[in-house]
């Protein structure tokens, strides 16, 4: 029986204001939170932040700065396990620097002697095969390995990973739960969208050099708002870069209130559950960011991607779904017209769905299960 508090360190990309990767957090720390409870033991968690005060402020746990090699070397000395993940933090697209850097974090624990786990990580895309052997050392010493989808696993085979086993479980973000003050915000909402148009909800990034994924978007927002009467709200998933590229598609459509349609945006929303009470208020999600999709999904909104990454392809499919087009190739008069039709098939989707979709909430909560458990027989 396990009399103390256990010290759980957590590594990923949090600090950042990313409302995707603190939702990633925000959910890890509640399933631990739950799973420790359950199993009567306490879990003090601490994470490795770009910004320790906001981080402590934001969440209510101890943090402390990610880059600081002599904090971080006595946070995990004085830990009883450190977690890696979620989110895609093994990649190599858009910095060579990810993966050494995560992966000196979990070997610092290994060579402290500390029990280490994966938690529900995208892996990939790895284009340096330099780094295949240096993933396939650190994680076969770690205790536990989660992944998100099919496609990180099969890459980890590919590198001829051993052990530990690699389970495939969905996204933590699957099974967040709406604030406990909801009520309020749900009425708060509803006041906000006093017209009852139904709200689309809308996240995009810059992602093309020319902006033309954005300019398609707006094409096809235009033609949408032009079709039905609806309200386009914007929701800024990375601050500030999203909420310029929101600002830039809101431009490039101009003055839709002649249709009858009207646009907002959500402003500086930098909490999680606060942000999933948002998209949970829409009749559909046109999204670009991972999480923005997840998050409608999680509380059977349909979801309608634009794939810039395979991660956003590999979601889609297990809710029954594929991205309208790409970052690269996008057809506005497409995006419109699948649009239209998703609003009126809701009910369908929702009910074709809903099976799925409770499986996912419910697998999301395997690794913190499995991670408690260990605790629990070492403790």
């Amino acid at each position: 029986m396990v009399t103390t508090a256990q010290t759980i360190i957590i590594s990923g990309y949090y600090g950042f204001r990313n409302s995707g990767d603190e939702a990633v957090l925000k959910s890890i720390l509640t399933a631990l939170e739950e799973e420790s409870r359950q199993a009567g033991i306490t879990v003090k968690p601490v994470v490795l932040s770009s910004d320790p005060a906001w981080t402590e402020k934001m969440y209510g746990v101890e943090a402390v700065p990610r880059m600081s090699l002599g904090e971080v070397r006595r946070a995990i000395k004085n830990s009883d396990g450190l977690i890696s993940g979620g989110g895609s933090l093994l990649q190599d697209a858009t910095s060579p620097k990810s993966i050494p850097y995560y992966l000196a974090i979990l070997k610092l624990a290994q060579w402290a002697g500390k029990p280490t786990f994966v938690y529900a990580q995208g892996i990939g895309p790895v284009q340096r095969k330099i780094f295949y052997p240096m993933i396939r050392s650190v994680f076969q010493r770690c205790e536990y390995v989660s992944v998100r989808d099919k496609q990180s696993a099969a890459l980890l085979g590919s590198m001829k990973l051993k052990s530990p086993t690699v389970e495939v479980v969905p996204d933590p973000v699957m099974g967040l739960p709406l604030p406990s003050d909801s009520g309020q915000a749900h009425k708060a909402a509803t006041e906000l969208n006093q017209d009852e148009l139904p709200t689309i909800g809308v996240s995009v990034r810059y992602w093309d050099k020319e902006h033309r994924d954005l300019t398609a978007i707006a094409d096809g927002l235009k033609k949408l708002a032009a079709g039905r009467r609806v309200h386009l709200r914007f929701f800024p998933f990375h601050l500030p870069d999203d909420e310029q590229a929101s600002r830039m598609v809101i431009d490039l459509l101009g003055d839709i209130r002649g249709t009858g349609s009207r646009v907002s945006i959500s402003d500086q929303v930098t909490d999680p559950q606060q942000m999933l009470l948002e998209v949970s208020r829409c009749s559909l999600m046109i999204g670009m960011r991972l999480h923005s999709l997840i998050y409608a999904a999680s509380h059977q909104v349909p979801p309608l991607g634009i794939s810039y990454d395979p991660k956003i392809d590999h979601f889609l499919s297990r809710v029954g779904s594929q991205p309208v087009g790409t970052a690269e190739a996008l057809d506005g008069h497409k995006l419109a017209v699948e649009a239209m039709r998703l609003l009126d098939e809701r009910n369908q989707w929702i009910e074709s769905q809903g099976a799925a979709i409770a499986l996912l909430k419910s697998e999301a909560r395997l690794p913190a299960q499995h991670i408690i458990n260990y605790l629990c027989r070492k403790g």
